[in-house]
């Protein structure tokens, strides 16, 4: 997975306990520390048993917490270390630790950390399958959820005890994808619906040939990532993923712009009522609905046309003959046909005419009746499915040049450009 360097000025707490799972927090460190952020890392005593302090000191290039390096005349103590921190993920944690946090038992100093600490934490647990389906870890689960405890998902597969069942800890990647979310929530995306499409669509012509295009959803991907990361509720609808996506975000594969179409119309529909909300345990109040106006980033490439008969099996070559005249009729054109009632409409415009491009997305703008035109001038075919991206953001205000950049770091410009709609 490639991270880019989002999370500089950032400082990351990672808590180990007594799991095989701990060597995927090596890895999980890696991402983080190439992401820009500082980690430093709280060893329990039976979290040694697998791996030295050594190794964690090696990769963040600060000492281990744990129960012999406790020093009161630095930040290196259960307290301090707490205030340093703006993330704190435990991962692995056991059923054992899940048990006693639950309970506020503090009697490591692991524990003394989470208890102290007062805000959010992730916790990724790891356990054989009946000590993490035990009704007791699984009530004290319940218990962290409605408490300042986020608690990530564990896998079925093979476990360490070569039986097969869950809890198996969440891969490396789910857990960054959840400290990055920790970290960058921004107000305004929070707790907003935001839908993005993405990639080309399929027109089938039989069941083993299609009339498509280059996109490559990367684009798409990036915005949804993007999006996830400052805590928007996302739904990504799209023929392609080409990029890891966090396992919680809601994704939606198509094929036609039919499909595009359909399902479009419904998930804009649900966005525009709003989230509820519940009060953690020990806050005030009662469930909320939360209402802010959704937004709908129109990133997919929709086919133009498609064939007016579609054919069942496959057409054999040798029934058509030397030439094929291939009947098509033209596709509704979606995002002028939904309604833009109530809804931020981004809609995203790919040319090759430099000289015409910024015209072409201008009068889309109006004659769609969008909000903002994200305008990408290509060279060739070699263009699609790039890195590397520079785009004009266009809306009624004027249009502003986003420098060239990577996919995911332009994808924030877009964002932050998309806020001064409300303004």
């Amino acid at each position: 997975m490639k991270v880019e360097k989002i999370l500089e000025g950032k400082n990351v707490l990672i808590g180990v306990t007594g799991s095989i799972a701990i060597y995927k927090t090596l890895q999980l460190i890696r991402y983080l520390t190439k992401s820009g952020a500082n980690v430093r890392v709280i060893m329990s005593k039976s979290s040694k048993k697998f791996i030295t302090p050594l190794t964690f000191e090696t990769l963040t290039g600060n000492r281990v917490l744990d129960e012999e390096t406790e020093d009161w005349t630095t930040d290196l103590n259960h307290i301090a270390i707490g205030k340093w921190a703006d993330s704190f993920v435990i991962a692995p944690i056991t059923a054992n630790s899940i048990n006693k946090l639950a309970n506020g038992i503090a009697d490591n100093i692991l524990l003394q950390t989470a208890l102290a600490y007062g805000r959010n934490i992730l916790l990724a647990p790891s356990a054989n399958t009946n000590m993490i389906h035990n009704p007791i870890t699984e009530g004290n689960i319940k218990l962290l959820n409605l408490s300042n405890f986020t608690i990530l998902g564990t896998q079925t597969k093979e476990l360490a005890c070569r039986t097969s069942g869950d809890g198996a800890m969440a891969e490396p990647e789910e857990i960054y994808f959840s400290i990055v979310r920790d970290l960058l929530q921004n107000p305004f995306w929070r707790d907003r619906r935001v839908i993005v499409t993405g990639g080309g669509t399929i027109e089938k012509i039989d069941e083993v040939r299609y009339i498509s295009n280059f996109s490559s959803g990367k684009m798409a991907s990036a915005l949804a990532l993007a999006l996830y990361y400052l805590g928007a509720d996302v739904c990504f609808i799209s023929s392609k993923f080409p990029e890891p996506l966090p396992e919680e975000m809601c994704r939606i594969e198509i094929e036609s712009a039919d499909e595009m179409f359909q399902y479009l119309e419904d998930s804009i529909r649900v966005a525009k009522k709003g989230i509820l909300k519940k009060p953690k345990l020990g806050e005030s109040g009662e469930t909320k609905l939360i209402q802010k106006k959704p937004f709908l980033f129109m990133a997919t490439a929709v086919a133009d046309y498609r064939p007016k008969f579609r054919q069942a099996g496959k057409i054999k070559s040798h029934l058509i003959g030397d030439q094929w005249n291939l009947e098509l009729v033209k596709n509704r054109d979606i995002l002028q046909t939904i309604s833009k009632d109530g809804i931020w409409t981004i809609g995203f415009k790919a040319e090759m005419d430099s000289s015409k491009g910024l015209e072409y997305a201008k009068a889309m703008l109006e004659k769609k009746g969008l909000d903002g035109v994200c305008l990408n001038i290509l060279s060739d075919s070699s263009s699609f499915g790039t890195d590397r991206h520079q785009i004009d953001w266009i809306t009624k205000n004027g249009v502003t040049e986003l420098p060239k950049s990577s996919k995911l770091l332009l994808a924030f410009q877009i964002l932050k450009e998309a806020q001064k709609l409300e303004e």
